[in-house]
């Protein structure tokens, strides 16, 4: 029977700290998501001053990103480039922001961050995992 780490409430709240820090240092109003494996949230935190639409937009990311075990950039980049086909995946989210937390090679969830430029929230979002791992 094959094993994997998880993300429980201690790594949770490690990951949502880390990501708050990174935002106020740069004085981000952003909401973070974290998501299991499987896309379901487990997390989620809005800073003072990110707008009601961000913590949907979060979410999504890190579901998009915890069930593709991908970057969400890479399909920003895809739609950019001229794939607009893939606008009718299944998937939401599809905008740089989501970051999969990888752990032995194995995707155990995933970040999320919206409210500012896309390159912005991808900084939170992978500074949040760099800080738990």
């Amino acid at each position: 029977m094959q094993t994997k780490a998880i993300l429980g409430l201690t790594e949770v709240n490690a990951i949502l700290d880390a990501a708050q820090r990174e935002a106020e240092a740069n004085q981000w109003n952003v909401t973070i998501s974290i998501t299991d494996d499987s896309g379901e949230l487990l997390g989620l935190r809005r800073l003072d001053g990110a707008s009601p639409m961000t913590a949907m937009i979060s979410a999504q990311k890190a579901r998009t990103a915890a069930l593709s075990h991908k970057e969400t950039q890479v399909f920003e980049r895809m739609i950019n480039e001229g794939r607009h086909a893939f606008l009718s995946a299944p998937l939401q989210g599809l905008m740089e922001g989501g970051v999969p937390v990888v752990v032995d090679g194995q995707v155990i969830g995933a970040v999320g961050v919206s409210g500012v430029k896309a390159d912005q929230d991808a900084q939170v979002a992978r500074a949040s995992i760099a800080a738990v791992l």
